[in-house]
């Protein structure tokens, strides 16, 4: 089978000789992301738990390296019922949706010990209270900050605003901030930092919609402010994905980044970036009513609700997600464990390119998506409303409103509401 890659077989001793030919080799198959690092410390591992695991094949079934990609072949594969891949590498924003769909098994039954996940990590593992997946790397929004025009971060979003504004004024820097801004997911996970910041949120634990209640136009306002009044995240900003972003900080251009972790090292690189050892990292500060905030991202694993050998299945997704094979990670593939109680560690601290404190300061920040099947759809919604209220097209207020209705109604459609039918 093309894109399959067989990464070890052990069998016992003596095992031909007694059976004779007939092969009662257990198959198991992994699918997740397979370039890079990535696909070369997942192999690594693969093949380790095979060695200690004879008569069992292991086979990673590769799938695109792109999110969506992965997402549309999963559907296509789960919905027609097969049993392979055993198991999965999600989105923590899939979760729910397989969940619902009854595409993965809830892992309760098997008393996986969760105690030392961080929790933000856990509760995008839930659906309706049973655990579905395991985390197996987290991301989080960071907010990288100049330590060659600044002493420390900023401790609130009004002082994050006088420092960009000083020092852009000051001819400092071009910018004051850069964050993703373009229509689309990521400009989503910038605007739920700026709800947290703001005591806002997208839905509450209920699941009822409250992306229109007062704190959310307040953080749409801070946003909108930002770009059109004080001009401290430039209107190009409103075309930006992650990249675009990191080189414009990369080039010394702004005081402040929104990003991920993956632009941590390169931002290091002497040869390529002005703001190489310059850089320190945060989490998204307070605004009024607030907390620090920092998106959750990263990916679970699940298991397939119709493979042959979930018990086995879930003895890899325990073998993959324990602490050595984590610290290995990240130390190969720069990915920040889920687990609480490395961030104590000397080995932790020797293997992530990140200092260990900042790191653990923004993890104790994060925020998860709302855990809903319909979660994409309410994305689009909110993409396109937050959007036109950056550009000018719509007022916050009136952009989170129509979104909050067209949400509302997606919600009622899909059975999920908890506020009745579609009016």
């Amino acid at each position: 089978m093309r894109g399959v890659l067989t990464l070890g077989l052990v069998v016992a001793a003596g095992y031909a000789l007694a059976c004779g030919p007939r092969d009662t080799t257990t198959r198991l198959t992994f699918s997740g992301s397979a370039l890079g690092p990535e696909g070369d410390v997942v192999r690594r591992q693969l093949a380790r738990f095979a060695e200690r695991r004879p008569g069992v094949r292991v086979e990673l079934q590769v799938t695109p390296d792109s999110a969506d990609q992965r997402h549309q072949l999963y559907v296509q594969w789960l919905n027609a019922r097969a049993q392979a891949p055993d198991i999965l590498q999600l989105d923590v924003i899939w979760m729910s949706e397989f969940a619902a769909a009854g595409w993965i098994l809830p892992l309760d039954a098997f008393k996986p010990g969760v105690e030392d996940f961080l929790p933000a990590a856990l509760a995008a593992a839930r659906w309706k209270g049973a655990l579905y997946g395991i985390p197996w790397f987290v991301d989080v929004g960071l907010l990288y900050w100049r330590t060659d025009l600044l002493d420390r971060a900023p401790r609130s979003l009004v002082e994050l605003r006088e420092m960009a504004l000083r020092l852009r004024e000051a001819n400092a820097t071009r910018f004051g901030m850069v964050w993703t801004g373009a229509r689309y997911e990521g400009l989503v996970t910038v605007f739920l930092e700026h709800l947290a910041a703001f005591g806002g949120g997208i839905l509450d634990p209920s699941g009822r919609v409250i992306v229109d209640d007062p704190a959310a136009i307040r953080a749409l306002d801070f946003m909108a402010n930002a770009v059109n009044v004080d001009r401290v995240v430039p209107p190009a900003a409103l075309t930006w994905q992650e990249e675009q972003v990191r080189f414009a900080f990369q080039n010394g251009d702004a005081v402040f980044m929104r990003n991920w972790p993956y632009a941590w090292t390169l931002l290091q690189d002497e040869s390529r970036s002005r703001v190489a050892r310059r850089v320190a990292v945060a989490p998204f500060p307070a605004g009024e009513g607030g907390r620090p905030a920092a998106a959750l991202g990263g990916a679970q694993l699940a298991i397939n609700a119709r493979s042959a050998n979930p018990a086995l299945a879930f003895e890899l997704v325990s073998f993959l997600t324990a602490p050595e094979q984590m610290v290995e990670r990240a130390r190969l593939a720069a990915q920040l464990p889920p687990r609480r109680s490395l961030y104590e560690t000397a080995e932790l601290a020797a293997a992530l390119p990140i200092p260990l404190d900042q790191v653990r300061q923004v993890l104790e920040a994060a925020v998860p998506r709302p855990a809903t099947p319909v979660y994409s759809e309410l994305s689009e919604i909110l993409q396109v409303r937050i959007h036109r209220a950056l550009t000018g097209q719509q007022l916050p207020a009136a952009a989170l409103q129509d979104a909050a209705r067209e949400m509302r109604a997606l919600l009622a459609r899909a059975g999920l509401s908890p506020e009745g039918p579609a009016q």
